[in-house]
């Protein structure tokens, strides 16, 4: 593929014990149950999705060692964090810190940062009177955007894995929206310059500062948004998953999401001044985080939402074959391409091998970006 951006999955990481979650679930677990206990919606609807790897412990390094080997061999590149830092501290950490860091020792496989700045709320699983109740704040103050980016700096962005841009380490916000919010334009700014300042000192060749378009500002509001661009320094922008989403109940043909989703990448491309990473997800089916014995009803929002039917490794191989049309178009101004998402079975979006579709999208991949850069 000529023009090749990095090709990376997001990665969600709440296979392991975490501490909080044992506060909230008891004690040993992790988001295994709620993938185990998924039921059926509607008929012909697929629950429980069983993984081939089992269930396993991702914060053990031959674990993520497994993952990193079957990733570069189907022409992945990286993984993208989803991370969780709030005003006392990390959440979901391990599997990174005990997991992949030691398992990443001796490859060549990069992985990222995306720092997930919203409020947890409680899906595992979320109930019919309460679907999105919230577990706490994800706001982020100055404090707190400091004490987690100068343990990024410490811990992950001196890595020789960690993925680089132009020699800069690639950080990635969830939802810089509401950080502004919280803080103001003025104050927000400065935040991202003092990051950028404290890389300095720290040895690094500044910070790549991404943000994901959809939680940036108004999507109908272009010169807003570009404004914002701006004033934030962002060096690029990027999407997590869907830029268009079908409004079927209780499901959705999952093809209806190709063309949309190609038109919004070329867009935002032409439309903004820094490089635009297009994302393109795999799947979509949230229903294992709602109460199974609670009724499936249209309007009370996530996690009881539309589920993609027809999401099938053929479909996807053909919604990767558009997007890399676009990326080889002279409209693209990728550095990275977004799979979305590794592992995020509670959500519909994986590639890693079930029983449905064993590797069967892990292939379309390969087939489509060839090898590993």
């Amino acid at each position: 593929m000529k023009n090749r951006p990095v090709v990376s999955a997001f990665y969600f990481p709440n296979w392991h014990v975490d501490s909080r979650n044992e506060k909230l679930h008891g004690k040993g677990w992790t988001e295994w149950r709620v993938v185990q206990y998924a039921t059926p919606r509607f008929p012909g609807h697929h629950q429980p999705h069983i993984p081939q790897w089992g269930y396993e412990d991702e914060a053990d390094p031959s674990v993520m060692r497994k993952k990193i080997d079957t990733a570069q061999k189907y022409g992945i590149d990286a993984f993208t964090f989803d991370y969780y830092w709030f005003s006392d501290g990390a959440y979901r950490e391990r599997c990174l810190l005990e997991g992949f860091l030691p398992a990443c020792a001796g490859t060549d496989f990069k992985f990222a940062i995306m720092w997930a700045n919203h409020d947890p709320i409680y899906t595992h699983p979320g109930s019919y009177l309460k679907p999105r109740e919230p577990l706490w704040s994800g706001a982020v103050d100055p404090k707190t955007f400091t004490e987690c980016t100068d343990h990024l700096i410490e811990t992950y962005f001196k890595h020789p894995n960690y993925l680089r841009i132009e020699g800069k380490p690639y950080f990635s916000f969830f939802n810089l929206k509401y950080i502004l919010q919280t803080n103001g334009p003025d104050v927000t700014a400065d935040m991202i310059a003092d990051l950028r300042v404290r890389a300095a000192k720290a040895g690094l060749d500044g910070i790549w500062v991404d943000g994901d378009i959809r939680r940036l500002h108004n999507d109908s509001d272009i010169p807003g948004t570009i404004e914002l661009i701006r004033k934030l320094k962002l060096d690029s922008c990027s999407l997590y998953n869907y830029s268009y989403f079908p409004a079927g109940f209780p499901s959705f043909d999952f093809r209806e999401v190709i063309e949309p989703s190609v038109a919004f990448a070329k867009k935002v491309s032409e439309a903004i001044p820094v490089p635009y990473n297009p994302a393109a997800p795999c799947g979509w089916d949230v229903s294992p985080r709602s109460v199974q014995s609670d009724m499936y009803e249209a309007g009370r929002g996530y996690p009881f939402t539309g589920i993609a039917v027809n999401d099938t490794p053929e479909v996807w191989e053909e919604f990767l074959r558009k997007m890399r049309e676009f990326l080889e178009s002279g409209s693209s101004t990728a550095r990275i391409f977004n799979l979305a998402c590794w592992n995020e079975w509670t959500e519909g979006m994986f590639l890693e091998p079930d029983d449905q579709y064993g590797y069967g999208k892990l292939e379309a991949v390969k087939k489509v970006f060839g090898a590993s850069k």
